[in-house]
């Protein structure tokens, strides 16, 4: 199992590139072939793959091959440990600010005595 600070690491370069994200909310709103794909970024077919291999390798996509046609799909719980990530971020600095707050009161209500 992929350690979480490597596994983050992981979803945050492959999301790096503008062209990964443009794939993602493309397949946010249904699988697509890699022709596609690569039609919609403007981009050629070997740059394509390589591009949905960095996602697949992050486990951001999973691909299904049929004849000589590769469909990619997003996984469902691909973005769960960033928004886990974000979320425990978001408690932490909401817990350092109700912290900065109750002080700013206490010192206000110091003053008014």
């Amino acid at each position: 199992m992929i350690p979480a600070d490597d596994r983050l690491n992981t979803l945050f370069q492959a999301l790096a590139d503008p062209h990964r994200r443009g794939m993602i909310d493309q397949l946010a709103r249904g699988p697509a072939s890699v022709k596609a794909l690569a039609r919609t970024r403007g981009m050629a077919m070997p740059s394509a793959v390589k591009h949905l291999k960095i996602l697949e390798a992050a486990g951001l996509v999973t691909s299904q091959k049929t004849g000589r046609v590769r469909t990619f799909a997003v996984r469902s719980h691909a973005l769960q440990s960033i928004d886990d990530w974000l979320a425990s971020h978001k408690r932490a600095l909401n817990a350092a600010f109700d912290r900065l707050q109750q002080l700013m009161e206490d010192e206000q209500g110091a003053a008014k005595s």
